[in-house]
Protein backbone atom coordinates (compact mmCIF):
# COMPACT_ATOMS: atom_id res chain seq x y z
CA UNK A 1 0.00 0.00 0.00
CA UNK A 2 2.94 2.57 0.89
CA UNK A 3 4.39 1.58 -2.60
CA UNK A 4 1.29 2.69 -4.13
CA UNK A 5 0.55 6.04 -2.41
CA UNK A 6 4.38 6.75 -2.92
CA UNK A 7 3.76 6.37 -6.68
CA UNK A 8 1.09 8.92 -6.63
CA UNK A 9 3.11 11.32 -5.06
CA UNK A 10 3.89 13.95 -7.98
CA UNK A 11 1.51 16.96 -8.80
CA UNK A 12 3.13 18.82 -10.86
CA UNK A 13 1.43 21.72 -12.37
CA UNK A 14 1.71 21.70 -16.31
CA UNK A 15 4.79 23.80 -18.06
CA UNK A 16 2.21 25.92 -19.70
CA UNK A 17 1.00 27.47 -16.34
CA UNK A 18 1.67 30.67 -14.17
CA UNK A 19 4.08 29.41 -11.03
CA UNK A 20 2.08 29.36 -7.46
CA UNK A 21 2.27 32.69 -5.82
CA UNK A 22 4.71 32.01 -2.30
CA UNK A 23 3.69 34.11 0.68
CA UNK A 24 4.69 34.01 3.90
CA UNK A 25 3.16 36.10 6.85
CA UNK A 26 5.69 37.18 9.73
CA UNK A 27 3.39 37.61 12.31
CA UNK A 28 0.34 35.55 13.63
CA UNK A 29 -2.35 35.55 11.45
CA UNK A 30 -6.19 35.60 13.25
CA UNK A 31 -7.75 32.35 12.41
CA UNK A 32 -10.98 34.22 11.28
CA UNK A 33 -8.96 35.97 8.80
CA UNK A 34 -7.41 33.09 7.45
CA UNK A 35 -10.53 31.71 6.43
CA UNK A 36 -11.90 34.69 4.96
CA UNK A 37 -8.49 35.28 2.79
CA UNK A 38 -8.19 31.68 1.83
CA UNK A 39 -12.46 31.33 0.79
CA UNK A 40 -11.78 34.96 -1.18
CA UNK A 41 -8.63 33.62 -2.72
CA UNK A 42 -9.78 30.11 -3.74
CA UNK A 43 -12.98 31.75 -5.36
CA UNK A 44 -10.40 33.79 -7.52
CA UNK A 45 -8.71 30.78 -8.73
CA UNK A 46 -11.48 28.96 -9.63
CA UNK A 47 -12.98 31.80 -11.68
CA UNK A 48 -9.61 32.66 -13.37
CA UNK A 49 -8.81 35.73 -11.46
CA UNK A 50 -5.91 35.14 -9.20
CA UNK A 51 -2.64 32.29 -9.18
CA UNK A 52 -2.63 30.20 -7.38
CA UNK A 53 -1.61 30.29 -3.64
CA UNK A 54 0.45 29.11 -0.52
CA UNK A 55 0.65 30.88 2.02
CA UNK A 56 3.11 30.10 5.21
CA UNK A 57 1.33 31.87 8.68
CA UNK A 58 1.53 31.21 12.13
CA UNK A 59 -1.91 31.59 14.44
CA UNK A 60 -2.37 32.53 17.96
CA UNK A 61 -2.85 29.41 20.34
CA UNK A 62 -6.25 27.87 19.29
CA UNK A 63 -8.27 24.97 18.67
CA UNK A 64 -9.59 23.56 14.95
CA UNK A 65 -12.64 21.55 14.71
CA UNK A 66 -12.83 19.73 11.50
CA UNK A 67 -16.18 18.26 10.21
CA UNK A 68 -15.23 14.75 11.98
CA UNK A 69 -14.68 16.28 14.93
CA UNK A 70 -16.21 15.03 18.52
CA UNK A 71 -16.53 17.98 20.79
CA UNK A 72 -15.99 15.15 24.11
CA UNK A 73 -12.22 15.46 22.27
CA UNK A 74 -12.03 18.74 23.93
CA UNK A 75 -10.39 17.71 27.17
CA UNK A 76 -9.52 21.33 28.58
CA UNK A 77 -10.80 24.59 26.09
CA UNK A 78 -8.04 26.69 27.21
CA UNK A 79 -7.98 28.40 24.02
CA UNK A 80 -10.67 29.35 21.64
CA UNK A 81 -12.43 26.99 19.41
CA UNK A 82 -12.93 27.15 15.58
CA UNK A 83 -15.09 25.24 13.42
CA UNK A 84 -12.72 25.12 10.33
CA UNK A 85 -14.66 23.45 7.49
CA UNK A 86 -11.84 21.56 6.63
CA UNK A 87 -11.87 17.14 6.97
CA UNK A 88 -10.44 15.57 10.27
CA UNK A 89 -11.01 16.29 13.72
CA UNK A 90 -9.42 18.41 16.20
CA UNK A 91 -5.92 19.84 16.41
CA UNK A 92 -3.59 22.86 17.55
CA UNK A 93 -2.53 25.56 16.12
CA UNK A 94 0.01 28.00 17.54
CA UNK A 95 3.34 30.19 17.47
CA UNK A 96 6.43 27.76 16.54
CA UNK A 97 4.26 25.53 13.80
CA UNK A 98 4.52 26.57 10.63
CA UNK A 99 1.25 25.96 8.76
CA UNK A 100 0.87 26.15 4.99
CA UNK A 101 -2.36 27.19 3.48
CA UNK A 102 -2.54 25.43 -0.15
CA UNK A 103 -4.77 27.31 -2.98
CA UNK A 104 -4.03 25.03 -6.05
CA UNK A 105 -6.59 24.64 -8.62
CA UNK A 106 -7.36 20.72 -9.41
CA UNK A 107 -9.46 21.25 -12.76
CA UNK A 108 -5.92 22.37 -13.97
CA UNK A 109 -3.88 19.91 -12.25
CA UNK A 110 -6.08 16.68 -12.28
CA UNK A 111 -8.91 16.18 -10.42
CA UNK A 112 -7.43 13.33 -7.89
CA UNK A 113 -8.00 14.40 -4.70
CA UNK A 114 -6.38 11.48 -2.83
CA UNK A 115 -3.08 12.38 -5.23
CA UNK A 116 -3.03 15.66 -3.70
CA UNK A 117 -3.73 14.30 0.20
CA UNK A 118 -0.61 11.80 -0.78
CA UNK A 119 1.34 14.34 -2.42
CA UNK A 120 0.85 16.68 0.63
CA UNK A 121 2.20 13.85 2.60
CA UNK A 122 5.62 13.72 0.54
CA UNK A 123 5.96 16.98 0.57
CA UNK A 124 6.68 17.10 4.49
CA UNK A 125 8.77 14.00 3.98
CA UNK A 126 10.76 15.25 1.88
CA UNK A 127 10.83 18.60 3.94
CA UNK A 128 11.98 16.86 7.12
CA UNK A 129 14.32 14.52 5.52
CA UNK A 130 16.46 18.19 4.98
CA UNK A 131 16.79 18.11 8.06
CA UNK A 132 17.70 14.41 8.73
CA UNK A 133 14.13 13.40 10.35
CA UNK A 134 12.65 10.62 9.18
CA UNK A 135 8.38 10.78 8.64
CA UNK A 136 6.48 8.52 7.73
CA UNK A 137 3.23 7.70 6.84
CA UNK A 138 0.75 5.27 8.45
CA UNK A 139 -2.47 3.40 7.25
CA UNK A 140 -4.39 3.13 10.55
CA UNK A 141 -3.57 7.10 12.01
CA UNK A 142 -3.60 10.15 10.39
CA UNK A 143 -0.47 12.87 10.14
CA UNK A 144 3.21 11.93 9.21
CA UNK A 145 4.75 10.13 12.15
CA UNK A 146 8.30 9.60 14.02
CA UNK A 147 9.75 6.64 15.43
CA UNK A 148 10.45 7.20 19.19
CA UNK A 149 12.48 3.98 19.92
CA UNK A 150 13.62 6.52 22.91
CA UNK A 151 10.63 6.21 24.61
CA UNK A 152 9.62 2.58 24.65
CA UNK A 153 8.53 0.09 22.14
CA UNK A 154 6.26 0.70 19.40
CA UNK A 155 6.20 4.18 20.80
CA UNK A 156 5.61 7.41 18.00
CA UNK A 157 4.66 10.89 17.46
CA UNK A 158 2.88 13.14 15.11
CA UNK A 159 5.06 15.86 13.86
CA UNK A 160 2.62 17.04 11.59
CA UNK A 161 -0.74 16.84 10.40
CA UNK A 162 -2.80 17.50 6.64
CA UNK A 163 -6.56 18.62 6.30
CA UNK A 164 -8.04 19.97 3.32
CA UNK A 165 -11.29 21.17 1.79
CA UNK A 166 -11.90 21.27 -1.99
CA UNK A 167 -14.32 23.90 -3.22
CA UNK A 168 -14.99 24.47 -7.02
CA UNK A 169 -11.87 22.32 -7.58
CA UNK A 170 -9.81 24.24 -5.89
CA UNK A 171 -8.15 23.44 -2.55
CA UNK A 172 -7.99 24.88 0.81
CA UNK A 173 -6.43 24.83 4.09
CA UNK A 174 -3.10 22.14 3.94
CA UNK A 175 -0.62 21.25 6.23
CA UNK A 176 0.52 22.10 10.01
CA UNK A 177 4.36 21.28 10.93
CA UNK A 178 5.90 21.29 14.64
CA UNK A 179 9.05 23.33 14.21
CA UNK A 180 8.96 24.36 17.65
CA UNK A 181 5.55 24.88 19.48
CA UNK A 182 4.51 24.67 23.08
CA UNK A 183 3.56 20.46 22.86
CA UNK A 184 1.92 20.77 25.96
CA UNK A 185 -0.98 22.87 24.56
CA UNK A 186 -1.69 19.79 22.40
CA UNK A 187 -2.88 18.18 26.04
CA UNK A 188 -6.07 20.44 25.49
CA UNK A 189 -7.47 18.31 23.12
CA UNK A 190 -7.71 14.38 21.51
CA UNK A 191 -5.05 15.23 18.73
CA UNK A 192 -7.33 14.34 15.56
CA UNK A 193 -8.69 11.65 17.81
CA UNK A 194 -5.30 9.45 18.64
CA UNK A 195 -5.43 8.87 21.71
CA UNK A 196 -3.07 6.26 22.65
CA UNK A 197 -0.49 6.34 25.27
CA UNK A 198 2.10 5.61 22.78
CA UNK A 199 1.32 7.96 20.38
CA UNK A 200 2.50 11.26 20.98
CA UNK A 201 3.47 15.08 19.36
CA UNK A 202 6.82 16.14 18.92
CA UNK A 203 8.26 19.38 17.10
CA UNK A 204 11.87 19.45 15.31
CA UNK A 205 13.39 21.40 18.15
CA UNK A 206 11.76 18.72 20.69
CA UNK A 207 13.46 15.61 18.17
CA UNK A 208 17.33 18.11 18.81
CA UNK A 209 16.59 19.80 15.63
CA UNK A 210 17.40 23.12 16.64
CA UNK A 211 16.23 24.80 13.10
CA UNK A 212 14.57 28.21 12.72
CA UNK A 213 11.60 28.75 11.19
CA UNK A 214 12.84 30.70 7.73
CA UNK A 215 15.13 26.98 7.18
CA UNK A 216 11.83 25.38 7.66
CA UNK A 217 10.30 27.57 5.10
CA UNK A 218 13.41 27.25 2.88
CA UNK A 219 13.10 23.62 3.01
CA UNK A 220 9.31 23.61 2.31
CA UNK A 221 9.59 25.91 -0.78
CA UNK A 222 12.46 23.35 -2.45
CA UNK A 223 10.87 20.76 -2.23
CA UNK A 224 6.97 22.18 -3.08
CA UNK A 225 8.72 22.83 -6.18
CA UNK A 226 10.16 19.56 -6.82
CA UNK A 227 6.74 17.90 -6.29
CA UNK A 228 4.14 20.44 -7.20
CA UNK A 229 6.09 22.71 -9.65
CA UNK A 230 7.49 26.47 -9.54
CA UNK A 231 6.58 29.22 -7.53
CA UNK A 232 7.14 32.68 -7.36
CA UNK A 233 6.57 35.90 -5.07
CA UNK A 234 4.19 38.56 -5.56
CA UNK A 235 5.54 41.81 -5.30
CA UNK A 236 3.74 42.11 -2.36
CA UNK A 237 5.39 38.80 -0.56
CA UNK A 238 5.36 39.14 3.52
CA UNK A 239 7.98 37.31 3.57
CA UNK A 240 10.33 37.87 6.37
CA UNK A 241 9.36 41.73 6.08
CA UNK A 242 6.14 42.69 6.86
CA UNK A 243 4.05 42.36 9.60
CA UNK A 244 1.54 40.34 8.28
CA UNK A 245 -0.78 39.02 5.73
CA UNK A 246 -3.51 41.42 5.96
CA UNK A 247 -2.78 43.23 2.27
CA UNK A 248 -4.22 40.00 0.45
CA UNK A 249 -6.75 40.68 -1.19
CA UNK A 250 -7.66 37.59 -2.20
CA UNK A 251 -16.18 19.00 0.31
CA UNK A 252 -13.55 18.37 3.20
CA UNK A 253 -11.04 15.78 3.54
CA UNK A 254 -10.05 13.78 6.77
CA UNK A 255 -6.85 15.34 8.20
CA UNK A 256 -3.90 12.67 7.87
Amino acid sequence: MNATRDALAQFTAPSIAPPAEWRVSAAPVEYEEALAVMDARAAEIAAGQAPELVWLIEHPPLYTAGTSAHREDVIDARFPVHEAGRGGQMTYHGPGQRVAYVMLDLKRRGPDVRKFVVTLEEWIIRSLAAFNVRGERREDRIGVWVRRDDKGPGCEDKIAAIGIRVKQWVTLHGISLNVEPELVHFSGIVPCGVSEQRYGVTSLVDLGVPVSMAEVDMALRQKFEGLFGATGYALASTENKSPDARSLSSSSVPSR
